[in-house]
């Protein structure tokens, strides 16, 4: 079974799979499709966690392809340019891409196929061309005086004919095509065995053609808005070389019988971890829809308070995971729930330890929510809004190999595309606090706390992968879908199908951070009712379209021995299929 957020990506995954690959094969196939055919949601500079399952060990672990901070970026660096806060634009923000490294990591160690045998999908998509996507339509529209007067490599690939492309168009990205297939040529050229020719590719990235194109691109000026409007990178050969994709343990919690895996706290998964634990504590079989809404809502608030205070790459900071994610403190913090819609930003105290929020959270809640900081970029802003978005894939196999991935980063729309490669980098350092001391703090080498968070569910006979994109609304869209499917007993499409809602209480992780205290939308189908009793509480309630909140899949095997996937109807793009 493979599902995801785009019908090729899905194909293509389902070729690997009947020509023989397994779970891992075809996930690669898949997510480098996916970085061709959604380029305004990902691309091959950016980033991504993926959570695995190997049948064959039973082990569950995380492939972290979250790249890390520039060793010469800095605090004072950024503060030596007049930059209080790291734009969602261009080249200040780059991280170390960290995407293609967890691909092959991941296609080396417990793959099957040659780099060539899943690559060749996404070079016949560059090549040849696809559909472009509405979405993409729109995007390319918006940015067309930036891409003529500034980004002019951009301009060479997305204004084909001197034009933006239409929805529909044959698109083609023949630049992306050449960098993918030199990567394997140069992986073919280390040597006959297949794991030595997936780490010639590897190499040809960090430290070869890739590499070096991308550290002189971002030794230039380009354009972002901000400022003088135009700054060079921190990002370096140097940075390049040093990185390596790795494998960790995720963060577990145990919920409905099942247990639940996610990231660990350099990404925004345990929040999710952190919101069962409390809904746990609720009878939610018995819940009115608008109590159930209402209840999943104040718990959200509860957990995002506690990433705001608490979360971090735990190989920089202190981050209290246990004590979080305990029984104790989560029944604690459900205590808090009240009837009426809060207002305020309220994270825990772990361990009796004393929370700590940036100073601009502070002062932006008590303002209200949002401030202005005079930065009019084109990639800024939440990017299920203002941007774009991310990427989703999950693949079960004939074996019981589960992997979820959450590609992201590197859009059009935020950094400029580097002549000669096809591809943006990405802009995840915007997800850095400059204010020092926080866990989520700019430090050289860290990872930034990514909002990119697949996530597998295991136990009682199955194995789901499952995700969405998202931005901050990735681990809320997939709370009403699992408490329809764990709790509700909805199968997997009636669970991702069901209207869905997501707060936009706090500060969202995008520049400029804008907050909206007691915000949320929600789906109409849900119901007029619903929409007043909601009100009536204190929500402030924007109700958006009937079908426009979350891009859920998933896959895996269930407990009746069968393989099950599902794929979001919104937006009519994502596919699920198997066989």
């Amino acid at each position: 079974m493979v599902a995801s957020t785009h019908w090729l990506a899905s194909a293509s995954g389902m070729a690997v799979l009947e020509a023989g690959g397994n779970a891992f094969d075809a996930a690669v196939a898949s997510g480098l499709v996916l970085h061709v055919v959604e380029p305004h949601l990902n691309g091959l500079g950016g980033d991504m966690p993926v959570l695995c399952h190997e049948a064959s060990t039973g082990r569950t672990f995380t492939v972290c392809g979250q790249g890390v901070a520039p060793s010469s970026a800095t605090a004072a660096a950024y503060d030596a340019l007049g930059i209080e806060e790291i734009p969602g634009t261009g080249l200040l923000a780059a991280t170390v891409p960290g995407t293609f490294g967890a691909w092959v990591l991941m296609l080396e160690r417990y793959g099957t196929m040659r780099l060539r045998d899943v690559a060749g999908y996404a070079i016949g998509y560059a090549r040849g061309g696809y559909p472009f996507l509405a979405q993409a339509a729109a995007a390319v529209a918006n940015l067309e005086d930036v891409f003529r007067g500034h980004w002019h490599a951009s301009a060479e690939i997305y204004l084909p004919g001197g034009r933006p492309p239409e929805a529909g168009d044959r698109f083609r990205n023949p630049a992306l095509a050449d960098t993918l297939e030199r990567l394997v040529a140069e992986g073919e050229a280390a040597g006959d065995g297949r794991e030595q020719q997936i780490e010639g590719a590897r190499r040809a990235f960090y430290s070869g053609f890739v590499a070096e194109q991308l550290a002189a691109f971002a030794a230039t000026e380009q354009y972002d808005g901000v400022g003088s409007g135009a700054h060079r990178g921190f990002l370096t050969g140097a940075d390049l070389a040093a990185w390596h994709a790795t494998e960790e343990e995720p963060a577990t919690l145990d919920f409905a019988g099942v247990q639940v895996a996610k990231t660990q706290a350099w990404g925004q998964g345990p929040v999710l971890l952190q919101q069962l634990a409390m809904l746990d504590t609720f009878d939610l079989e018995e819940m009115p829809t608008a109590d159930l809404v209402h209840t999943v809502t104040e718990v959200a608030k509860l957990a995002f308070a506690d990433r705001e205070a608490w979360y971090g790459d735990p190989e920089h900071s202190d981050v209290p995971i246990d004590e979080l994610l305990s029984t104790d403190y989560a029944a604690e913090r459900a205590g808090l729930v009240g009837r009426e819609a809060s207002g305020e930003l309220r994270p825990g105290s772990p361990a009796g330890r004393t929370p700590r929020l940036p100073a601009r959270v502070v002062a932006a809640m008590a303002d209200g929510g949002a401030w202005s900081d005079g930065l009019a970029t084109p990639g800024q802003g939440e990017p299920t809004v203002a941007r774009g978005d991310t990427c989703h894939l999950d693949v079960a196999d004939r074996w019981g190999n589960v992997v979820a991935a959450t590609p992201s980063g590197g859009w059009l729309q935020s950094s400029p595309t580097i002549p000669g490669l096809g591809f943006a980098l990405g802009t995840r350092a915007q997800m850095f606090w400059l204010e020092q001391g926080l866990p989520s703090s700019l430090v050289p080498g860290a990872r930034p706390r990514t909002t990119l968070s697949p996530g597998l569910v295991l136990g009682e006979g199955r194995t789901l992968g499952f995700g969405t994109p998202g931005g901050d609304q990735q681990d809320q869209w997939t709370v009403p879908f699992l408490i329809n499917h764990l709790v509700l007993g909805m199968g997997l499409q009636e669970a991702i199908d069901a209207p869905s809602w997501h707060s936009t209480h706090w500060p969202s992780s995008f520049a400029p951070r804008v907050a909206q205290p007691r915000g949320m939308r929600i789906e109409g189908r849900i119901g007029d009712e619903v929409v007043a009793q909601l009100r009536r509480r204190g929500h402030e309630v924007e109700v958006a379209g009937d079908w426009s909140l979350g891009r859920i899949s998933a896959a895996g095997l269930h407990t009746d021995g069968m393989l099950h996937a599902a794929a979001n109807a919104r937006g009519m793009q994502g596919y699920a299929s198997g066989r």
